[in-house]
This record gives structure tokens, C-alpha cells and sequence, in this order.
């Protein structure tokens, strides 16, 4: 069984209905868009979607820093002063 991520769920036909209406009742979550009870697609609001990239750009940032640092090259030190 597939698990449903949000705390609120609607149908398509309700998504077809009111969309704004649906992210209105759901707040600053998302929400999940069932067809025939598995969630097909999730509605998210464009602050939330926000907050999700940083979070993946902050991710793949430091998985570049993991590797920089793990390279075997010697760190060079800089001052901050020196920025």
C-alpha cells in the first residue's frame, strides 16, 4: 500500500472543482490528489514548493562540499579577513 503524504486529501474531480478552495482548506500544507484512493499527484502551495527547493539546493550544495573536502587535496586556509 502506497502512503499518503499530506494531511489533507481530495479527489480529482474536487481538484477539477476548486483548486483554490482545496489549497485555501489545506493552509500552508499539501495536498494529496487521490484517483481510486492512491495518491496520483500531490497539490503543493508555491511557498511551501519554496521552502522544498532550498532545502534540495542546500542538499546538493554540501554533497559538493562532501566531495571537495574528501578529494585528498590539502585545504587551503583563508582568513576571513582576507575575503
Amino acid at each position: 500500500m502506497q502512503p499518503i503524504l499530506a494531511n489533507y486529501t481530495a479527489s480529482i474531480t474536487e481538484l477539477k472543482k476548486s483548486p483554490t478552495q482545496l489549497l485555501e482548506k489545506a493552509g500552508s500544507e499539501a495536498v494529496a490528489i487521490l484517483n481510486h484512493n492512491i495518491a496520483s499527484a500531490y497539490l503543493v502551495p508555491s511557498e511551501l514548493y519554496e521552502k522544498m527547493m532550498d532545502i534540495i539546493d542546500d542538499y546538493h550544495l554540501s554533497q559538493v562540499v562532501e566531495e571537495r573536502l574528501n578529494d585528498g587535496e590539502e585545504p587551503i586556509r583563508v582568513s576571513i579577513d582576507d575575503l
